[in-house]
């Protein structure tokens, strides 16, 4: 492996081990002194001495924990200052780029990082400030997400995937696969065994059939199964003994044969009629699906006025002249498209005549989504403000269209995107470290 993987590596991958580093050792680096050396000058930014020592326990502890030996101390050096070059090499590009994160994102991930230590976030956090580390975490998180946001929007523009290449993924047996559809399938399991006289194995299938049928006047899977477990346990002649949960996510060829062909051609949340298999009744729900390529989306077809607030218009003006141009259209007859060319801001519709096409079902703003899906065909909305000034939108058409063939096109390009990710980062990061000025002091 070369130095430049090794640095990969590293940069990539000590998030997770922030868990260990921050709760479970006490860091030298955050409790030294005021004085710290620079090992390393890397084009217009150093690398300090508390960040190596920092590195270092941090990938003795991993080493202690996988149980995996590490490369002699001078080679292990060597390797960790290569990472933290990059790494500073990677942060300037950022500053530079302006991207940061604010308080609210690295809070989000301090939950996650809780979640996983088994914690709640107050406890999380007091552990922290309690070992003087609190604000070095955060630091050390927000420096971590620029890293990661810097590598995808950099690397991705370097990625081209062509038509040819989606269109034969699309057709290989891999591809295939890869695009197919997981599903989470939550069962209710009535056993019946091979020793249950007749009369018990028709009680039990009228007992499944009457668990199905409070499932399809509205009953909660879930809490419907766990009640009849209570029954069971608690007051036999309620029901029989219940088993059941989930099967996991699960394409449909890891499905149990007896569901393979069922489970694919149900609906989302949708329950099935109780199915008969040597083990007993199953009553199977569909409890959730990703990657679904059966897409039938609503689209809407709007024009707008768009009025936005500028220097030489105040918010109030900007209201008011929504408001005459909504009253000229209702009440004056004056043709929609002429007043959207002559007055609206939105350049990437003025010129159509505020004409924006058809717009996918989610694919607005939380405050244009809903107008738009209050008004029938030929209504016009009323004035109404968004974060990109005041609107008036009229739906000229509205439809379902079938969007499978484009979602499966998308999902075989984030495959390909993703396979090309980790040798295009690779080379990027060889290009830049070539191209910097590095000058190691040790």
């Amino acid at each position: 492996m070369t130095n430049h993987q090794h640095c990969k590596q590293l940069a990539l991958g000590f998030l997770p081990g922030l868990l260990a580093l921050f709760l479970g050792v006490s860091v030298q680096a955050q409790q030294r002194e005021t004085l710290d050396k620079i090992i390393a000058i890397v084009d217009e930014g150093v690398v300090l001495q508390s960040e190596f020592d920092l590195r270092l326990e941090e990938i003795q502890l991993q080493s202690q924990q996988s149980g995996r030996p590490l490369p002699p101390m001078s080679e292990l050096q060597e390797q960790i200052i290569e990472a933290l070059v990059v790494e500073n090499l990677q942060m300037q590009l950022a500053d530079r780029m302006g991207i940061r994160f604010d308080d609210d994102t690295v809070n989000r991930v301090f939950e996650t990082l809780a979640q996983a230590s088994n914690m709640e976030f107050d406890a999380y956090i007091a552990e922290l400030q309690a070992n003087d580390r609190y604000l070095s975490t955060r630091e050390q998180v927000r420096k971590e997400l620029a890293l990661r946001e810097l590598q995808r929007g950099v690397v991705n523009r370097r990625i081209n995937i062509t038509n040819q290449e989606i269109e034969n993924f699309l057709n290989s047996e891999a591809g295939k696969i890869a695009i197919a559809p997981d599903y989470l399938v939550d069962q209710i399991l009535i056993p019946v065994a091979a020793s249950d006289p007749p009369q018990v194995v028709l009680a039990k299938e009228q007992f499944a059939n009457e668990l199905y049928a409070e499932l399809a006047a509205g009953a909660d899977f879930v809490t419907l199964r766990q009640q009849a477990m209570e029954n069971a346990s608690n007051n036999p002649p309620l029901g029989f003994p219940v088993s059941g949960g989930d099967l996991g996510w699960r394409k449909a060829g890891q499905l149990p044969t007896l569901f393979a062909d069922i489970v694919p051609a149900m609906e989302y949340r949708e329950v099935h009629e109780p199915i008969r298999s040597p083990n007993g009744w199953h009553i199977l729900q569909l409890a959730d699906v990703q990657g679904d390529a059966n897409r039938l989306v609503q689209q809407t077809h709007i024009r707008q006025i768009q009025i936005t607030p500028n220097e030489i218009r105040t918010d109030e003006q900007a209201r008011e002249l929504i408001n005459d141009l909504h009253t000229r259209i209702t009440e004056g007859g004056e043709d929609f498209a002429q007043l959207a060319r002559q007055f609206s801001d939105d350049s990437n519709s003025v010129v159509a005549g505020g004409d924006m096409g058809w717009i996918n079902e989610g694919a607005s703003g939380r405050v244009f989504e809903n107008q738009m899906n209050t008004l029938e065909p030929g209504e016009v909305s009323q004035p109404f403000l968004s974060d990109f000034g005041w609107h008036i939108i009229e739906v000229l058409d509205r439809r379902m269209q079938d969007l499978s063939r484009e979602y499966r096109r998308r999902q075989a390009e984030n495959v390909l995107r993703g396979r090309k990710f980790d040798v295009e980062l690779e080379n990027w990061l060889i290009e830049i470290r070539e191209q910097a000025y590095v000058k190691v002091l040790l």
